[in-house]
């Protein structure tokens, strides 16, 4: 197997760029989702259910993107036409999904059917566009330059999460309506949704303009697929196969990936009733006071974003790559758990800081770990597919749950931040199982 070769920072750059559109949208819709949903009409004892269909979308679409773009060559390449593609669906529903309340429809019960169905199609198109960007890295960037390749990644998701968090806020500032009609979205969620629909099909068209993937032949020399037999055995092995070969540490990983990303689910689905509750003494979601702590907890997703930035400067000061890891896991938890308790908007930035922390470890170390721990084995985009179940899996598992252990623990939302923060220290004990290098 040929080394690959080093790429310049601005190549590596261009592997991502399209990442921070992507990760516009992803925001909007993790910031957004339940706020749109409690305006429209859904009850908070039910919220997580619709937060099954984004993990569940991502369970069935990444392993299919990631096993069918190892069989595709074009002339665009490998892993691209699935970006492109997925970016362009994810800008028409992104269009349509806030505007759900205000197309005519009799009821409540249909307003919200329309509107699973528009989020399913969204995180379904957004998956399809984020994974073809950590496939590329694992596919073009050698061992020793992989860990600077996803923290430029990390750099770009949270600048893109920064974006689409602030968004509703400024627009806000800027005159557009934070209130509207009941069972109808505010102005400045929808207008969020269009720019950030228009800043990622340009995002992506700009990867699209300067990546060029290797051809069949160089890519197979460089990813240890030398020979016919080889390259059938790449194109013909089952998911199950790919489990039960898969290395130790892709389910030691796994394992951390369950509590951190059960931990985030919690956090997209109560956090605005949390704030509001906790500072704005209210979860009625036709009040003004509901909507401004709407806009504020996407200026508090904001500021997680930036603290994430920082820390990742951070974390490559640590000697112990797992310490760093489990340190990063164990100040998010913390934050989780402060939620509650801090009564003032300004406070709030102290645990969300906090869990910025976690943040900028969840995002670059798990697929260091696995993408190293996977080198020689083959299948690069499916096991990067199969992998993305560690973080749709303890999604879905947890919107199961969330409504119930809400009741089990008095029917407050705030509460599940507390949740959450002891999930959050579970993943950071489950680190030391990791084996690596560091």
């Amino acid at each position: 197997m040929k080394r690959k070769p080093d790429l310049s920072f601005w190549k590596l750059w261009n592997l991502s760029f399209g990442f921070f559109g992507v990760q516009i949208a992803y925001a909007l819709q993790s910031a957004n989702i339940s706020r749109i949903f409690r305006t429209l009409g859904a009850d908070p004892h039910s919220l997580s259910f619709f937060w099954i269909l984004p993990p569940l979308m991502g369970i069935l679409v990444q392993p299919i993107v990631g096993t069918l773009s190892d069989r595709t060559w074009t002339r665009f390449g490998r892993r691209i036409p699935y970006l492109f593609i997925g970016a362009a669906v994810a800008v028409a529903v992104m269009c349509l999904l806030p505007n759900a309340g205000s197309l005519g429809l009799a009821t409540v019960g249909a307003v919200l059917i329309v509107g699973t169905i528009l989020l399913m199609l969204l995180d379904t198109s957004i998956n399809m566009a984020m994974q073809p960007f950590k496939m590329l890295v694992g596919d073009m960037v050698n061992e020793e330059q992989k860990a600077k390749a996803y923290s430029i990644q990390s750099f770009l998701c949270n600048a893109g999460s920064v974006v689409g968090f602030a968004f509703p806020y400024i627009f806000a500032l800027i005159g557009l309506s934070n209130v509207a009609p009941e069972g109808v979205v505010p102005d400045t969620v929808v207008w969020s949704f269009y720019i950030g629909a228009v800043i990622l099909i340009l995002c992506v068209v700009y990867t699209v303009a300067k990546v060029r993937e290797w051809p069949p032949k160089e890519y197979n020399e460089y990813n240890g697929v030398a020979d016919a037999e080889d390259k059938e055995k790449e194109s013909s092995a089952n998911w199950f196969t790919l489990l039960r070969n898969a290395p130790s540490t892709f389910w030691r990983v796994g394992l951390v990936q369950f509590f951190c990303w059960s931990a985030l689910l919690y956090m997209w689905t109560y956090v605005v009733d949390a704030v509001s509750l906790t500072v704005w003494h209210t979860d009625d979601p036709t009040s003004l006071a509901y909507q401004d702590a709407g806009n504020w907890t996407g200026i508090l997703y904001a500021i997680q974003a930036m603290g994430s930035v920082v820390w990742a400067l951070l974390l490559p000061r640590f000697r112990s790559t797992k310490m760093a890891y489990a340190v990063s896991l164990l100040l998010g938890g913390l934050g989780f758990a402060l939620i509650p308790f801090c009564a003032d908007k300004w406070l709030q930035i102290v645990p969300f800081l906090l869990i910025g922390c976690a943040w900028a470890a969840m995002l670059a170390m798990p697929f260091t770990f696995v993408t190293n721990a996977l080198q020689g084995y083959g299948h690069m985009g499916a096991y990067l597919g199969l992998f993305n179940g560690t973080i749709c899996l303890p999604q879905i598992v947890a919107a199961l749950c969330g409504g119930m252990i809400m009741r089990m623990l008095g029917g407050n939302q705030t509460t599940m931040m507390i949740v959450a923060g002891v999930l959050l220290l579970c993943g950071s004990l489950a680190v030391m199982g990791i084996k690596g290098r560091r």
